[in-house]
Formats: C-alpha cells, sequence, structure tokens
C-alpha cells in the first residue's frame, strides 16, 4: 500500500504540472480530481483488504462486495455532481483517472507477487502418528 500511495502523490504532482502547462487551471481541477477519484477507488480496496485480512473467507468477501458496491455508488455520485460543473478540464480527469486505476493496480500488483509466499508441501503418508 505504501507504494500505491508514493506513486498516487507522484502521479498527482507529475500530472497536475503537465495540465497546468498545457491547459491551465480548468487542467489542474481536473488532474486534482482525477488522481481523487482513481487513487480513492484502488486505495480503498486495499485499507479494506488489509483491515480484514485475519476475517473468514466468507466475511472477507462479503465485506470486498460491499465496498465495492459502495465505491460503485460513490463513483456514480460523483460523477453525476461534476457532470454539469465546468470548472475542471474533462480530459485531464478522465486521463489520470485512467492513469491512476492502471498505475496503482499494477504497482499493487507487484507488491502481492513480490511477497514471500509460505509453500507448504503436503504429506504423501497418512495421518501423523502421535
Amino acid at each position: 500500500m505504501r507504494h500505491g500511495v508514493l506513486g498516487l502523490i507522484v502521479l498527482t504532482v507529475l500530472a497536475a504540472g503537465v495540465s497546468a502547462l498545457f491547459l491551465g487551471l480548468p487542467g489542474v481541477w481536473g488532474a486534482l480530481l482525477g488522481a481523487a477519484v482513481g487513487g480513492g477507488f484502488v486505495l480503498f480496496t486495499a485499507v479494506v483488504v488489509l483491515a480484514t485480512a485475519r476475517s473468514e473467507p466468507a466475511t472477507l468477501a462479503a465485506i470486498l462486495l460491499g465496498s465495492w458496491l459502495l465505491k460503485l455508488i460513490l463513483a456514480i455520485i460523483v460523477m453525476v455532481v461534476l457532470r454539469g460543473m465546468d470548472f475542471y478540464s474533462r480530459g485531464a480527469f478522465v486521463a489520470v483517472i485512467t492513469l491512476a486505476v492502471v498505475g496503482l493496480l499494477t504497482l499493487e500488483t507487484r507488491a502481492v507477487l513480490g511477497a514471500k509466499m509460505t509453500y507448504v508441501q503436503p504429506s504423501t503418508q497418512g495421518p501423523a502418528q502421535p
């Protein structure tokens, strides 16, 4: 998760800077909103997974499904609220959301794949004798 947060900070600063150069203040707002929506979407899932890591599988699945539904509803609400506003660049908004989601998922996937996993070799014999 640490890599995700750092990646999101770097993306936000770079996207806001590039958007400011090419699109002015609306580009900055679009980049900031895109980073908040895209980054918040992915990092919220990571927080939920960390918070429920020691739960039973059925509980974990229910909480993840509930959090996904909550994120979907919040994303729809944000899009509806922003639809009528023109203070931000829609192009920068969409571009940064896309970069945030793809970038954060890539960083989180690399972290999971790089984690040390314990592998247990099952015994080919019967139950252990006392």
